[in-house]
């Protein structure tokens, strides 16, 4: 019986984010080249792309930052750091800053492929098991980002789904 590798890929916006985009495609090259040694280890892999669309789904997926990689529900980068993200803002029409990834002591804007690799393997070969925090809340950054999308849209920016 296999064991399952669940990877996540969640983000903001495939059409005109940069981060977003490279990162997809980064992540995607990474997902083929580890598969067949996750599935020779006896792992069946699911991998799964999620578009975070409204502030309601963000919270469903408890949501932090744009973009985001899971591993069987845990986040492989341990901290959120962000810098601005001139895509995003001019999606939504304000000031938005997406995550940037820290690997051997550089910032990147799209992760190099070692680092996902890495990390990857690092979350299904030795896993920390910290459960997520239970009180979670949408971030200012991601609330600013969909009720400045909604707005430019003319659709509701609330979670109730209404104005």
């Amino acid at each position: 019986m296999s064991k399952s590798v669940k990877i996540e890929y969640l983000f903001l916006d495939l059409q005109t984010c940069d981060r977003c985009i490279g990162t997809d495609q980064v992540l995607d090259e990474v997902v083929e080249t580890i598969t067949p040694v996750l599935e020779l280890a006896g792992y069946q892999v699911e991998y799964q792309k999620i578009e975070m669309t409204t502030a309601r789904l963000a919270e469903k997926y408890r949501f932090l930052s744009s973009p985001t990689i899971r591993v069987n529900g845990q986040d492989i980068c341990t901290t959120v750091k962000e810098s601005e993200c001139g895509c995003c803002s001019q999606i939504s029409g304000t000031a938005v800053d997406c995550r940037v990834f820290e690997y051997e002591g550089s910032v990147y804007e799209v992760p190099p492929k070692a680092m996902l690799a890495e990390a990857i393997l690092r979350s299904v070969f030795t896993p920390n098991g910290a459960p997520c925090c239970s009180c979670y809340t949408l971030p200012d950054n991601l609330k600013t980002f969909f009720a400045g999308k909604d707005s430019k849209n003319g659709s509701c920016c609330c979670s109730n789904g209404c104005r």
